[in-house]
């Protein structure tokens, strides 16, 4: 199972590059890094912690 590389921050629907800087929660609620700031990288959908989001190597 793959991590589903969202584009699209779930709270200020800004753009989220799949090789961009994002963070995630372990349900993959992706987040740009000004709102994970601004909600002190706790995820509102599930109150878990916002991490930062790997990134794929191109092969």
């Amino acid at each position: 199972m793959a991590l589903e590389m969202r584009t699209v921050c779930e709270r200020c629907e800004t753009g989220v590059a799949a090789e961009g800087v994002a963070w995630i929660c372990s349900y993959e609620c992706t987040f740009c890094a000004d709102c994970t700031a601004a909600m002190e990288r706790t995820c509102p959908n599930c109150g878990g912690e916002l991490v930062r989001r790997p990134r794929r190597v191109a092969t």
